[in-house]
């Protein structure tokens, strides 16, 4: 008898603001309340891109049969001082 598991993702997101005066850790506050149901914020770093100009690069994880990461960029992408969500990598685990 074989046992049938989901797999999961791990979706490596860079959040870059609108500006070098949004907190990113507020930012990431406001994140973690609008991340969609059964979304699991794994990792953060806070990286310089330029001109001190910061991003807040993420891990997050959730079962593949949830679907592809645009419900992930769509809430992140409406909140107030986000410029750009990318996504860097997806790996399945």
């Amino acid at each position: 008898m074989s046992v049938l598991t989901v797999a999961r993702v791990v979706i490596t997101l860079k959040i870059l603001p609108e500006d070098v005066d949004v907190s990113l850790d507020n930012l990431l506050k406001r994140i973690r309340k609008v991340i969609p149901k059964g979304t699991e914020i794994r990792a953060t770093e806070i990286v310089p891109i330029a001109f001190g100009l910061k991003a807040l690069r993420m891990n997050v994880a959730k079962d593949e049969s949830l679907g592809g990461t645009d419900d992930v960029e769509e809430s992140i992408k409406a909140l107030k001082g986000v410029a750009q969500v990318e996504v860097e990598m997806v790996s399945r685990v």
